[in-house]
């Protein structure tokens, strides 16, 4: 199930495969129509011999202009998704370039055009005339004309696509979605259950530290794109131990390290082994899907190429910030499912997951390195910190945004010279500490 994801995921990414689908649904529209015409439809097309009139000769011309003028469409649109991607790794960041392959509108538009042009080829090479019985496939011929003219509208919204597509906001935007996209998707589930009495985690630390632990080598080296949770579940199941994540998702592992741990008696057989490292799904790429800390290493790149030197664009900076609080905000008010997968109130897995404070600190640590001298994006940045601790309740949250508060300080009083400036910082600190000591406390 595993390998079938990571497959799945590279198919879903790539520029041919849905294009693919679409030539070969291309011809197969060809060949019914092209069938249908041969099955005795000409007395049907002969009541409108103006739309379905063409002669052999006719057919074959304009079949080859759209056929050719398809070609030539698909070489524009090839040239101005290379411009396009080109563009965003230069403006933005190289790790954006994923999320433009995996854009359902430039996979369908480039299937279209290829998929025009096979169809055309297909009803070509069935026209006959001249010295053979001639045969026109009059309805297959007409519906080209149909599929070229949608052709035209297609590149027309293509283009308007594109132009949309390259606009700062509308990249930070759809990786922002994304993100919290997989932080619906990943918090909310119930891996396991928890203990209900305090007493048993006190006895099941003692425990852990008196198991005999066997490491798991990666099999290869790269980034841990996901892991089946269930299948670690299953796998500490049937083997009667507990399963101990030694890296977690979105980290890189060197092959022949420890991937995971064991708590056995005896060594694992090879089959253990190759099932707990199939569970991993290792790869040269970062991925959203059950990594949204990547989904935030990439507006936080967005940011600091925006207020590097070269670039100097404090709105989009700002546009990031904005985002980045929108995540957290999601994150902020739920609580994160503990790293201790029990069922039946043993110890199953321990797994090594995102907290709020390591996404906080991912978030804003670099933006706030890179933005002395910028008011713009202290104060954003206070506004982030005061709108998330309205949303949280947390002491170990809240000390967090705390932290971070403290290091705009520190930053503020060592780059901040105008009095002016520092007034305003001063009044937006107050509204923020405010906001931080208000409401009442819960445990996480």
């Amino acid at each position: 199930m595993n390998k079938f994801k990571q497959l799945w995921s590279k198919l879903h990414s790539s520029l041919w495969f849905l294009p693919s689908l679409i030539v070969a649904g291309s011809v197969v529209l060809a060949v019914v129509l092209i069938e249908a015409d041969s099955t005795g439809s000409d007395r049907w097309l002969a009541q409108w011999p103006r739309i379905f009139g063409a002669g052999a000769e006719g057919a074959r011309g304009m079949l080859s202009t759209i056929a050719g003028s398809m070609m030539s469409v698909v070489g524009i649109t090839f040239s101005m998704t290379l411009v396009t991607l080109a563009m965003a790794s230069s403006q933005y960041t190289s790790r954006i370039l994923r999320n433009f392959m995996r854009s359902r509108v430039t996979q369908t538009v480039l299937g279209i055009f290829a998929g025009i042009f096979a169809y055309c080829l297909i009803v070509l090479r069935t026209i006959r005339g001249g010295n053979e019985v001639e045969f026109v496939p009059g309805l297959a011929v007409f519906f080209s004309v149909v599929l070229a003219l949608g052709g035209v509208g297609v590149l027309m919204f293509f283009i308007h696509h594109i132009a949309s597509s390259i606009q700062a906001s509308n990249i930070i935007a759809s990786v922002a979605q994304e993100t919290m996209g997989t932080i619906d998707r990943l918090f909310p589930e119930n891996l396991g259950q928890g203990p209900t009495d305090e007493n048993d985690m006190d006895q099941e630390f003692r425990l852990l530290a008196e198991a005999n632990w066997h490491t798991i080598p990666a099999r290869k080296s790269g980034y841990i794109q996901s892991v089946d949770n269930a299948a670690l579940l299953h796998l500490a199941r049937d083997k009667k131990t507990i399963v101990r994540m030694e890296r977690g998702i979105g980290e890189f592992v060197v092959q022949n390290t420890a991937l995971a741990s064991l708590a056995l008696e005896d060594p694992p057989d090879k089959g253990t082994i190759a099932a707990l490292q199939a569970t991993f799904i290792i790869s040269r790429l970062r991925t959203v899907e059950q990594d949204a800390a990547f989904g935030i290493r990439q507006i936080v790149d967005i940011a600091l190429k925006a207020l590097s030197p070269g670039i100097n664009d404090t709105t989009t900076a700002v546009m990031c910030v904005d985002h980045l609080t929108a995540i957290l905000a999601r994150f902020a008010p739920r609580p994160i499912p503990s790293s201790f997968r029990y069922e039946e109130g043993k110890l199953k897995v321990m797994t090594i997951g995102p907290t709020f404070a390591s996404l906080l600190t991912e978030s804003f640590d670099q933006i706030r390195s890179n933005a002395k001298d910028n008011l713009a994006i202290i104060l954003r940045m206070l506004d982030a910190f005061q709108t998330l601790s309205s949303l949280t309740t947390s002491p170990h949250r809240r000390q967090a945004l705390l932290e971070q508060v403290r290091l705009i300080v520190e930053l503020a009083e060592r780059t901040i010279e105008s009095a002016h400036d520092r007034a305003r910082i001063d009044t937006r600190l107050t509204r923020v500490r405010e906001t931080l000591e208000g409401g009442h406390i819960r445990k996480e």
